[in-house]
């Protein structure tokens, strides 16, 4: 039986066992969470710059989201950040 510990999708589980297979979750404390987020974070990106694929890109963003909402910020607060720092310094075109 292969191992893997990362967090996974929430529909992974059901589509492994509609395969035939079997697999163990676990229910993370907050901290655990986080942390793994974290590491998925860095995967999703390693796995952007070598593809440069959107479809990586959208993964990315999506562990980005889970990052501020495990964290306990908003999406509206993460975007209002966002804002500020453009008007300040620029935004969308980096030279």
């Amino acid at each position: 039986m292969r191992q893997y510990h990362k967090l996974v999708r929430d529909r992974i589980p059901e589509i492994i066992e509609a395969d035939g297979k079997s697999c163990i979750c676990e229910t993370l404390s907050d901290e655990d969470y986080i942390s793994l987020l974290d590491r998925k974070l860095n995967e999703e990106l390693a796995e952007y710059q070598e593809s440069k694929s959107l479809e990586e890109l959208a993964d990315l963003l999506e562990v980005m989201q889970a990052v501020v909402k495990a964290r306990g910020w908003t999406l509206e607060e993460l975007e209002q950040v966002r804002a500020d720092k453009a008007a300040k310094r620029g935004g969308g075109q980096f030279s």
